[in-house]
């Protein structure tokens, strides 16, 4: 099953592209949640969400939805994954307002974080086994072996990355699910993915994960909409595939759901 989503939901220039111009703000997940199936919360990097807003979302939201989370950056950016312990309990005992909605937990690291296979281990231990972690790292040195075989015996899935609807991750399948993130495609208007490389990402992951397990897909591209439109978009040609994939219910021709 691919769950297909956006990165984030409030967005200001998604008003009267995706939102109706008159629907107030505080709505807009419920709008959101009844077109996808799924969502990853982007802003939970930069500020935590105390317990009762983890809360709010499962309440609003149907009973399929599920919330993917990135991690907080202190413990990413800050910690530089150094004494684990606090920052996943504090997150987790948050998230945890979410109950059976909690998705995948997101662990992107920075940009200047050297592979570090004893650190990443030690994070990836805090996590009970029931929580899914994908892990997106963005220096080349992490891919080596040992970090891939890191991720296996701990269950967590390397999280595909796409830039300029090119991979700037190994293909690993370190898990049995999988995660990708699309933060920008070469198409027009920018920063929109074209169909050759939205239909190139299913067969990927068709190849990698089947139609038996699950793969989360975000599109991280959210100026002028083109996220939810290309989100839609590949939900159809899965659909045209026969792929097993999660509602997407948005016509572009009209810039309103439903």
């Amino acid at each position: 099953m691919i769950l297909v989503g956006t990165s984030g939901w409030q967005y200001r220039d998604w008003r009267g592209r995706f939102y109706p111009s008159d629907l107030p703000q505080r709505k807009w997940l419920e709008w959101y949640a009844a077109a996808f199936a799924t969502v990853e919360v982007n802003n939970a990097f930069y500020r935590l969400p105390e317990r009762a807003t983890f809360s709010d979302w499962r309440r609003r939201t149907p009973d399929d939805f599920v919330v993917a989370v990135k991690m907080s950056r202190y413990l990413t950016h800050i910690k530089r994954l150094r004494e684990p312990q606090e920052p996943v309990a504090r997150f987790l005992d948050r998230a945890a307002g979410l109950g059976d909605k909690l998705g995948p937990v997101l662990l992107q690291l920075p940009p200047t974080l050297r592979a570090d296979a004893g650190l990443l281990d030690a994070v990836l231990a805090e996590f009970p086994a029931h929580v899914k972690v994908a892990v997106e790292p963005r220096h080349e040195s992490w891919w080596v072996p040992e970090i891939r075989e890191t991720l296996i015996r701990r269950g967590a899935a390397l999280c595909w990355a796409d830039r300029l609807g090119r991979p700037v991750t190994p293909l690993w399948r370190t898990a049995d699910w999988g995660y990708l993130r699309l933060h920008e495609g070469r198409a027009r208007p920018r920063p929109a993915y074209g169909r050759q490389a939205l239909g190139t990402w299913l067969g990927r992951i068709a190849e990698t994960f089947g139609t038996d397990r699950e793969a989360y897909v975000f599109f991280n591209n959210d100026p002028g909409g083109a996220a939810i439109r290309d989100a839609v978009a590949l939900a159809e040609l899965a659909r045209r595939r026969g792929l097993p994939v999660t509602r997407a219910d948005y016509d572009p021709r009209t810039e309103l759901v439903h």
